[in-house]
């Protein structure tokens, strides 16, 4: 058994390098005897994201000890990675009559507790696993070259890139989108938080209680700034406005120029002033269009480097928050697919197509079975992401982060900036990569993105010595620091029993067993490890400066109006910092147009997303990402619509 676990193992992380597809059925596949075992039978297995606190659980029927149907349930497995495991694999094995099938590119996990599960149930049938083992190509028959025309052609299946594709759908055009993985997604499925928006109406159901984030913000500008011109004038304005709001305050404070403020400083001031500037301005319409296709983002709550709740969260029906990625993905999923837009999966872009003038002219891409794709198309998009999963350039580019884990999909390689790049394109910040402070790391180094919401929601971290050490909501950037600095470079995630019973993501965790658990704080830091008497002095304190919304320490403003964290059971995670973000990438301009080393525009060529750089600077605020791919989709779907009339 543990040799065929070690083969599924293997199988399933040379599968993840190369994101494989789905296969099909192979000529020859030997079946068992004509006659042999029927019935249904089960297996489990916690190799999945849920863990042992939620089993992956397959529900397997054999007739003649051939497999006739195969059911899953993955309760802990992740919203629109893990359930396309789910989705696809029972079939391929059924029709395979074969286990040994590829897994699901980004799903690497729960594809291969979906196996080993299976394999069980067959053992549970007395089979051996061993002869249900038929190799399945990974491979579709090769189909011949094929070129397709269209108005527009996007690479990247992500939210920038679908976005793209549903707006210029929308304004009359043909879209090819072109997706080297299996699924939909790229890194925009994995965010956990939300998106920052200025100055939106779900802000100002909110009551405006804490005002030492502003404060704090304008004497960062004027103390480290003050040589900046950009954030010296955002901070004139900003402070015109909070003096003028302080003197009659009425409803919510956020503004635009606050949000440009913050993401300037969040971005040490390299970032560049116009796309911050489109970024902010445009960030309460995308909420609202994205509310035309089914997502809605309504919950406002605070986030590392805002001065002001601003981060904008999904919630399910019982009102608890959700993880903003697994909502949004298959939302735009089911835009695209309604507005019937071909979606290439498994096919790589290799290059951009030009012509004699140099402007661009379509995409040449290959499928997994080798078969070259041409498109032609008045305007190409490109949505393909960064790099952060392309482990060897992120440290040929900053060496102190060889080594460290990645929070990224599969796809995040940089294909779309070299492909730029070869047609002339400049790039912009491309060694600016961002560290996220909170990656937990199971047993078998599975790294898991832990939101930032946690602690914009109230969470604390702590050291090994059972201590508080930083300003929790901090930039990514500064709370990273903060933890290397610490014992063996990690931190614990305090929460209490009052905030996970507000957030299906927190219970997830829970549930998945990320956590360990306390009835008192003594009992926690038991649990953890740490020293019990300096953990309940931490929190004592914690709570002092709660009661106050002063904190003397560490100078942290933000502070949950309901979560003090005194509401037993407690809960702890360990978390490390990560690769996450590549800030780095194609420049364009505010329309979108994909920028040469001279400043001027590659004809019909526009970009939007992670591969483009110049929004986020030196350092991306959380919630902005998903700010990036809704503003700048949108604008690159109307300029690449309006470019192939």
């Amino acid at each position: 058994m543990k040799k065929f676990i070690a083969l599924l193992s293997s199988f399933a992380m040379a599968a993840a390098l190369v994101g494989c597809s789905a296969g099909t059925k192979p000529e020859e596949n030997p079946a068992p005897a004509a006659e042999g075992v029927s019935g249904t039978f089960e297996g489990t297995s916690t190799a999945g994201i849920g863990g042992e606190a939620n089993p992956v659980k397959v529900t397997l029927t054999l007739e003649n000890s051939v497999i006739k149907d195969l059911v899953v349930e993955g309760p802990g497995e992740t919203e629109g990675i893990g359930t396309k495991a789910i989705d696809s694999l029972p079939s391929l094995i059924v029709e395979n009559n074969s286990i040994n099938v590829d897994v699901v590119s980004s799903a690497t996990m729960t594809s291969t507790a979906i196996i080993e599960a299976a394999s069980e149930a067959l053992k549970a049938a007395g089979l051996n696993p061993e002869d249900y083992m038929a190799e399945v190509s990974s491979q579709s028959a090769p189909v011949g070259d094929v070129t397709v025309d269209t108005d527009v052609v996007v690479v990247g299946a992500g939210g920038a890139g679908m976005i793209a594709a549903i707006v210029a759908a929308d304004a009359g055009r043909n879209v090819v989108i072109l997706e080297s993985q299996a699924i939909a997604g790229g890194n925009s499925v994995r965010s956990t938080g939300g998106m920052n928006a200025a100055d939106t109406p779900y802000e100002d159901s909110n009551e405006f209680g804490e005002t030492a984030g502003v404060e704090k913000t304008l004497g960062t500008a004027a103390s480290t700034y003050a040589d900046n011109e950009t954030i010296t004038a955002l901070a004139a304005t900003v402070k015109e406005q909070w003096d003028a709001y302080q003197a009659a305050p009425e409803g919510y404070y956020d503004s635009v120029e606050l949000m440009q403020l913050d993401t300037m400083i969040g971005g040490k001031g390299i970032n560049d002033p116009e796309l911050v500037k489109v970024l902010a301005e445009k960030s309460a319409d995308a909420i609202e269009w994205l509310g035309t296709v089914g997502a809605e983002l309504h919950n406002v709550a605070a986030f590392g480097g805002a001065s002001v709740k601003r981060i904008h969260r999904p919630v399910n029906a019982e009102g608890k928050v959700v993880s903003v990625g697994a909502y949004v993905v298959p939302i735009l999923e089911k835009a695209v697919n309604e507005r019937n837009i071909e979606v290439r999966y498994n096919t790589t872009a290799k290059s951009i197509l030009t012509d004699e003038s140099g402007a661009a002219v379509g995409i040449e891409a290959e499928t997994a079975d080798g078969s070259k794709v041409t498109v032609n198309a008045k305007s190409v998009v490109l949505a393909t992401g960064g790099f952060g999963y392309n482990l060897k350039k992120v440290a040929e580019l900053k060496p102190a982060l060889d080594g460290f884990c990645t929070t990224n999909a599969a796809g995040a390689m940089g294909q779309g900036i070299e492909m730029a790049e070869a047609v002339g394109a400049a790039t912009v910040d491309m060694d600016q990569i961002q560290i996220h402070p909170t990656v937990h790391l199971d047993e078998n180094n599975n790294a898991s993105l832990i939101t930032e919401g946690l602690r914009g929601d109230g969470a604390i971290l702590v050291n090994a010595e059972g201590k508080r050490f930083t300003d929790e909501v901090g930039t990514r950037d500064a709370v990273s620091a903060a933890e290397l600095e610490q014992t063996d470079g990690f931190a614990w995630l305090i929460v209490d029993q009052a905030m996970a019973d507000a957030s299906s993501v927190i219970q997830g965790y829970i549930s998945k067993g990320f956590t360990v658990k306390g009835e008192t704080y003594e009992e926690l830091a038991e649990a953890m490890g740490v020293d019990a008497a300096a953990f309940a002095q931490t929190m004592t304190d914690w709570k002092a400066a709660w009661d106050a919304k002063t904190d003397a320490e560490f100078g942290r403003t933000s502070f949950a109006s309901e979560i003090d964290l005194t509401k037993a059971p407690f809960y702890a995670l360990t978390v490390t910092p990560g690769i996450h973000h590549t800030m780095g990438g194609v420049k364009i301009n505010t329309n979108t147009e994909v920028l040469k080393e001279d400043g001027t525009a590659i004809p019909n060529l526009f970009a939007a997303g992670e591969v483009t750089g110049g929004v986020h600077g030196a350092n991306r605020l959380g919630g902005n990402a998903v700010a990036d791919f809704a503003v700048f989709g949108r604008l690159a779907g109307e300029a690449a619509a309006a470019n192939a009339k």
